[in-house]
């Protein structure tokens, strides 16, 4: 593993996993056991596996601290009133006294299984476009109900794979197309420029330190993504392109079960 971490030549960075221990759809689902170890030390120790120059549980709870500490993780203990993980990220940033160029990537704390090679593409996608603030994915979109499924974010890009606009809604829209096509099924062409977004964010930062200064913009009430606050600013925000779309994280209860029967079929 560390050979071939080598040989991606990737620039330092820093792993940040927030962690909240109350969740409206299900609580304390960080701590839920997968596989004989609660979902938190699954991500923890996949960020291992990414060859961070540190890996941080930043959380505001002490039952989420002590399980941390027990798996053996690096914690600092957070305000109980950030509304985002980016807040957190920023403050853990702050404590840490990490300089204003080193990335910082926010790996959630329900995605147990998210391939290390995302974390390490969009690494590589902020360190090569030093004109970007922040980083994150996307994967193509195949299938037209997708397209039009409010709850898959789109991101449509430059020629230079910035991040031109995120949204719920249907975009852009192919005029001629779903003119033939009323009733929104099938496959979108292999060409079609929508992609859908995969929430995993790399900051520098710089970013981070101004973030509570960033004022919540309309776009960002009115679609309820975060990341519209960044580009209603001017910030330039890289894309790094993914193969697919990497597996479920633990939203639901049912969400969990999944994972469980799917670690019970790679064991068989």
């Amino acid at each position: 593993m560390t050979e071939n971490i080598k040989d991606l030549n990737l620039p330092d960075f820093h792993i940040v996993i927030p962690a909240r221990y109350a969740s409206q759809r299900f609580p304390q689902k960080l701590m839920a056991d997968l596989g004989g170890k609660p979902v938190l030390q699954w991500v923890y120790e996949l960020a291992l596996k990414a060859g961070a120059q540190s890996v941080t549980v930043a959380t505001d709870h002490v039952v989420i601290e002590k399980a941390a500490l027990a798996f053996g993780a690096s914690v600092v203990m957070t305000r109980a009133d950030h509304e985002n993980g980016t807040e957190r990220l920023a403050e853990v940033a702050a404590k840490r006294g990490w300089s204003s160029n080193e990335i910082i990537v926010n790996v959630q704390g329900d995605e147990p299984f998210l391939p290390v090679a995302l974390i390490h593409s969009s690494v590589q996608a902020l360190n090569q476009d030093q004109e970007a603030e922040m980083a994150t994915v996307a994967c193509a979109i195949d299938q037209v109900e997708d397209f039009f499924n409010p709850n898959v974010v789109k991101v449509v890009c430059d020629e230079k794979q910035r991040a031109l606009y995120f949204s719920r809604s249907p975009m852009p829209w192919d005029r001629d197309g779903f003119a033939n096509n009323p009733g929104k099924t099938g496959f979108l062409p292999v060409d079609f420029p929508a992609l859908r977004h995969i929430g995993l964010y790399v900051y520098r930062a710089s970013l981070l330190a101004k973030y509570a200064d960033l004022p919540m913009s309309p776009l960002e009430r009115w679609e309820k993504l975060e990341q519209l606050r960044f580009l209603h600013q001017g910030i330039k925000v890289q894309v790094a392109i993914a193969d697919g779309l990497p597996t479920h994280g633990v939203d639901t209860p049912e969400d969990l079960e999944k994972l469980r029967h799917q670690l019970s079929l790679d064991s068989i």
